[in-house]
């Protein structure tokens, strides 16, 4: 594995102190209160599916636990995030697998082994689409599903990007402070990178942020299917 520095150490921490419960509701917009649940993955009964940037695994212990999919894979490259995924689910096995990797070298590894791959605001939101994307086609079946969730817009209001070009936004590593790169992208972009990458019946519904909620963002859906 590498040996670089862990940017996710610090995040979701103080929630896992606390909170060790599957949970009962699948979340798919920024403020992780809302969003249509599990519907857009289809039918994952018996299928395998991949969860790219699973974190602590939380929205893939709810699919394995309420959706009976015959395995979910979570991957997350984080050391503290499988560290955390495997001391609150790791009961689930081995239904749920937890996978430390980087997303696009396990996809690559794993040529048409999905039914179904989804991001929630994970592996697609910090890897370059015009690597991830492509990886992700080619793990999928034919006719397999790809859906994500992803920024609209900037946290602080600025507009995505109009190009496939990402921004330095803030970490923290058990070190201090630093930067990781972030995929904020127009709607247009996302559909021509897809359609690039071997995907096709493509669809983008966007979910309104709370009115009231700070520093938060209407959220992109995404959905596509690999081109047979």
């Amino acid at each position: 594995m590498s040996t670089t520095t862990d940017l996710w150490h610090h995040y979701g921490r103080a929630r896992a102190e606390h909170d060790r419960a599957v949970p009962e509701t699948f979340p798919w917009a920024w403020s992780q209160d809302s969003g249509p649940g599990p519907e857009p993955l289809g039918d994952v009964a018996g299928s395998t599916v991949g969860d790219l940037g699973a974190g602590a695994a939380r929205h893939a212990a709810c699919l394995v636990t309420h959706r009976l999919p015959a395995r979910v894979d979570a991957v997350d490259a984080s050391p503290a995030q499988h560290a955390m995924a495997t001391d609150l689910f790791g009961h689930l096995a081995p239904r749920l697998r937890l996978v430390r990797s980087d997303a696009v070298r396990h996809l690559l590894d794993t040529a048409g082994t999905y039914d179904v791959l989804y991001s929630v605001f994970g592996a697609v939101d910090f890897t370059d689409p015009r690597e991830l994307l492509p990886a992700a086609a080619g793990a999928l079946r034919p006719g397999g599903r790809l859906v994500f969730s992803t920024l609209a817009h900037y946290l602080g209001g600025a507009p995505a990007e109009p190009d496939v070009v990402p921004a330095e936004i803030a970490a923290r590593t058990p070190r201090g402070e630093t930067t990781m790169r972030r995929w904020v992208l127009q709607e247009h972009v996302w559909t021509k990178v897809l359609d690039e990458s071997g995907f096709t019946g493509i669809s983008v519904d966007t979910l309104p942020s709370p009115a009231d909620a700070p520093r938060s963002a209407a959220t992109l859906l995404v959905k596509a299917v690999r081109r047979a």
